[in-house]
């Protein structure tokens, strides 16, 4: 299935992207984080698990067990604190 993902701030940065299609086979968030991760490089470092991150699945606030659908939007953003 294709999926968009969208990344931002610091991921952005260290990815070189905003954004990208990818056809996946992962079922969920997590298995799509997986294959990212095992892309390598910047990837795996902003990526990597550990590493504060939050995911939206089509706008919405989602879990890593959120299951993927055709078209599904992906964002990947670290947490943001505000004063």
């Amino acid at each position: 299935m294709k999926v968009h993902i969208k990344y931002f701030a610091s991921i952005r940065e260290t990815i070189g992207l905003s954004a990208e299609a990818l056809e996946t086979e992962a079922p969920t968030l997590a298995a799509l984080r997986e294959d990212l991760i095992a892309r390598g490089g910047a990837y795996a470092a902003s990526l990597a698990h550990g590493r504060a991150l939050r995911m939206a699945l089509n706008q919405v606030m989602s879990l890593e067990s959120a299951s993927l659908s055709e078209g599904a939007e992906v964002a990947f953003f670290p947490p943001v604190t505000g004063g």
